[in-house]
């Protein structure tokens, strides 16, 4: 048999689905993902720039007529099938081993610092991405958002929610579909790949969901599914091969509250892709927002005694940047956008951090890029700043403009719209800290739009209190981006 496939190889015809064909050897132009079948987010392997493979054409067919748009049958030289999109792979090597304008990104990216163990940054790809945007289902110019908790309770009870949005500028929400350990509803995808999520599911979840969806949007909102990706007890529990393992231990790390699948583990991307692409048909969400797209937190103490899965030796930027594209390709085709959570630390300049998330690498990839700047995240004296976390205009403002340089060393930047605190200052942090209410939070908006980050905002309130959110309404009346644009983000 395998003589059979080289021969017909060598020759250069084959039959596929009945049909004489003839093939074309292609080259890998950046790094990405070769799919099992056109339908599914099934992946087979992953390729690397330089390599090349075998495009398939029918030769009285158009090619791909039966097909996704951009995709492409393939065959590797040992006669592996797959799948992958066309604008991956170029004709000739020449084309493909090229760095996308190297004069100018080479020269940002060499010199950035891998001091954390998260990669070098010229292991991630800069081609353009063309940012979509879908007809039937088009995002807003600017989102202002509030979250809201995968609770039942507070589902059943959206009326309320969209009654007091209706008072503002909020035209956004944000729901969570899956937290870690937290299972939304009853998903087929959790039924195939986590059958301990989805017993733990309520079996009248997914009708309240669609109900709460539907409702929003017949007033008009725009809704987004939020995600956590890569820390999750039930996926570790069901596929401990697929876990970060404690190697002392001799069992699954247990870091910060929780076990967390390996971000360089293909089964765990599909299984959170088929997840978000069944949020987005079944329950109607316009957009996917993944959240924990990274490796644990303070990677650098912990790391030496972790076996981290890496099957395809990658360095942790490079998964990261590759989950976040495969992510996207696979939404897409759903006519759904992908926006991806990242910490506020990843738009410091210099050097890639311990956990994966290098900000050009992700905004390249991403539609949406949403930077998570706490105030009292940041320590005392973060940018000069005394007690950051109670000027958050300034801290904002600071942080906003170094976002700005990092929107700028990447080719095809996303939407930056950034998840804002809405909660008191921790205690531990400081007892003396001040209140979030409205007038502070107004203060952390204006921040970001001063810089220029006039993408939009989210709300980070874990309990989404609906009595909160009215004391803190007077800062969501405020359009933003008119005052500080100079037009409406209607138009």
């Amino acid at each position: 048999m395998l003589a059979a496939i080289a021969f017909l190889l060598l020759s250069g015809e084959a039959v596929c689905h009945g049909q004489p064909t003839v093939f074309e050897k292609v080259y890998v132009r950046e790094a990405c993902t070769v799919m099992k079948d056109a339908a599914s987010p099934k992946i087979l392997t992953c390729v690397n720039k330089g390599d090349s493979l075998y495009r398939f054409r029918p030769i009285d067919s158009p090619a791909g007529r039966d097909l996704p748009y951009g995709m492409c049958r393939v065959r590797f030289a040992n006669g592996t099938p797959g799948y992958i999109d066309t604008h991956y792979v170029c004709s000739t090597l020449k084309e493909a081993l090229p760095r996308y304008k190297p004069e100018k990104y080479d020269r940002l990216h060499s010199g950035v610092k891998d001091s954390f163990n998260g990669g070098a940054a010229t292991g991630c790809d800069f081609y353009p991405r063309e940012k979509p945007h879908f007809a039937s289902n088009p995002m807003p110019k600017v989102c202002y958002s509030l979250y809201l908790t995968a609770n039942m309770a507070i589902l059943k009870n959206i009326d309320s929610y969209i009654e007091l949005a209706k008072t503002t500028r909020i035209n956004t929400f944000v729901i969570d579909v899956k937290e870690d350990g937290i299972p939304g509803f009853k998903a087929d995808a959790m039924k195939e790949y986590c059958p301990s999520a989805y017993q733990r599911a309520g079996s009248e979840n997914e009708a309240i969901y669609r109900t709460a969806v539907r409702k929003l949007h017949d007033a008009g909102f725009w809704v987004a599914g939020r995600i956590v990706v890569f820390k999750d007890c039930h996926i570790t529990r069901d596929h401990p091969e697929c876990g970060l393992w404690n190697k002392a231990e001799g069992k699954l790390l247990y870091h910060n509250r929780s076990n967390w699948p390996s971000a360089y583990s293909r089964l765990v991307w599909e299984y959170n892709v088929s997840l978000a692409i069944e949020a987005v048909e079944k329950l109607g969400f316009n957009e996917i927002n993944f959240d924990y797209v990274r490796f644990p937190d303070r990677m650098m103490r912990i790391e030496n005694g972790i076996e981290m899965r890496n099957t395809y030796s990658e360095s942790k930027v490079q998964a990261i940047q590759r989950f976040v594209t495969y992510a996207a390709d696979m939404l897409h085709r759903h006519h759904a956008y992908l926006s991806v959570d990242v910490f506020g630390e990843s738009a410091n300049p210099g050097y890639t951090t311990a956990y994966g998330q290098y900000w050009p690498a992700i905004s390249n990839a991403a539609d949406v890029i949403c930077g998570m700047p706490y105030p009292d995240h940041f320590s005392n004296g973060y940018y000069g700043i005394n007690k950051p976390w109670n000027h958050p205009f300034e801290i904002m403002h600071a942080w906003g403009e170094r976002v700005m340089a990092r929107q700028e060393a990447t080719p095809s930047p996303a939407v930056v719209r950034t998840w804002i605190q809405a909660y008191h200052v921790m205690r531990h942090v400081d007892p003396n800290g001040i209140d979030y209410n409205a007038e502070n939070m107004e203060k952390e908006i204006r921040g970001l739009y001063s810089a220029g980050l006039t993408g939009g905002y989210c709300t980070w309130l874990s309990s989404a209190s609906l009595e909160r959110y009215r004391t803190q309404s007077d800062a969501f009346r405020k359009d933003y981006y008119s005052e500080y644009c100079g037009s409406s983000p209607d138009r």
